[in-house]
């Protein structure tokens, strides 16, 4: 399903193409990405792949793998993890906290709670050291993860996002890694959208300011340092005719904590009502039935098993042309899921906007002996 919707698109700002493209606002901050996660479009950027400082956006990283980890079966919530005096110790370097110490074994979930809802640096150091039985070792696992998603402008020194030489990343790459989170583990986006956390009789209130300004917003992590600025990273989703959509917006190096949300709001708010959501191709059902040759079934139907969809300018969707090219003579033995085909879509004008693989839906087998002796002839007269 990623390698699919990375064909989707031959480059994330292909929305530039079109002739009368919608026009970002004016957005107070040094960078910003904003990312269409059904689409796997970039609608605006700005300095999106200039490194800098990602403050505790680095925790989106963190969170990941915590939550590979608990997929893979290696902790589970209930788990009681020690605080080491590592963990304890963030507390001198007056960053977030959970408020954690060497007395208490609290569970993975309210580590994670801790994490995500308090950005909390020595909850970090406790779930890297849980995870990866040492901090330095579960940063290496960061950084392998970074690189097996081709995030090639992001490396990693610590799990908390304190500043460190070395210790850099871009808008692209956080607003990927934040994509990764929403797509692979949808059962933690609660988490995400929890504005409120109690632990040890400390009451502390998630960050986000959008959580509590818009409904639709949920999650997704806040960060601050002298050299990065106030930054903010916010995930929403909305629902249209068309279904669900879900937007993601990170705004780096803005001037306050206010200035962070009021930015990430307002690209959000013009992702929604500038571009529709335009479904190109239905999951499981056939784009154009083929004919099929040397095989048991005379025809079989070419797709997609996932929905596709393309962001478009608002009303342009109704202008969009479409074309198949497609592997001809399509000679059996055909498996579920062999690409054979391509559904090129375009403006009315010609400008490409995507090009979708097209799978065969359901498996083909050869014909007998006889059938596929005739379909020789054929072929040969053909």
């Amino acid at each position: 399903m990623k390698r699919l919707f990375a064909l989707v698109l031959a480059c994330a700002g292909m929305v530039s193409a079109w002739a009368q493209a919608p026009q970002p606002p004016e957005v107070a901050a040094k960078a910003y990405v904003l990312l269409d996660v059904t689409t796997d479009q970039v609608l605006a950027e700005r300095q999106a792949d200039q490194q800098a400082d990602p403050a505790s956006l680095t925790k989106l990283m963190t969170a990941w793998i915590v939550f590979d980890a608990l997929k893979a079966k290696k902790l589970t919530l209930e788990q009681t993890l020690p605080v080491s005096v590592r963990a304890w110790s963030e507390r001198k370097g007056g960053g977030s906290l959970m408020f954690i110490d060497p007395k208490m074994t609290p569970t993975v979930d309210q580590l994670l709670q801790g994490l995500v809802v308090d950005s909390g640096n020595d909850a970090a150091v406790a779930l890297a050291e849980g995870v990866g039985g040492s901090v330095e070792a579960f940063v290496a696992m960061m950084n392998r993860q970074a690189q097996a998603w081709g995030l090639k402008n992001t490396t990693f020194r610590n799990v908390t996002g304190a500043a460190e030489p070395g210790h850099r990343s871009t808008a692209r790459d956080l607003a990927a890694i934040a994509q990764h989170v929403v797509r692979d583990f949808p059962e933690y986006q609660h988490l995400y959208a929890q504005r409120t956390f109690d632990f040890n009789h400390v009451h502390q209130e998630s960050r986000n300011l959008l959580l509590g300004r818009d409904p639709s917003v949920d999650g997704m992590e806040t960060g601050y340092s002298p050299a990065a600025g106030w930054c903010l990273l916010a995930s929403a989703q909305r629902e249209f005719p068309n279904g669900k959509r879900r937007l993601l917006a990170i705004v780096m190096g803005a001037d306050s904590i206010q200035a962070r949300a009021n930015e990430a709001q307002k690209l959000l708010n013009w992702g929604f009502t500038a571009f529709d959501d335009i479904r190109l191709v239905e999951a499981g059902k056939a784009v154009v039935t083929v004919p099929v040759w040397k095989g048991a079934s005379a025809q079989v139907g070419i797709g997609s098993a996932e929905a596709i969809y393309v962001a478009v300018p608002k009303g342009e969707g109704n202008r969009l042309k479409t074309q198949v090219e497609r592997t001809d003579p399509l000679v059996a033995p055909l498996v579920q899921g062999q690409r054979v085909g391509t559904l090129k879509v375009t403006t009315a004008s010609g400008t490409a906007i995507a090009a979708i693989p097209l799978t065969v839906l359901e498996p083909v087998t050869q014909a007998g002996l006889l059938g596929r002796a005739w379909d020789a002839v054929r072929l040969w007269i053909k």
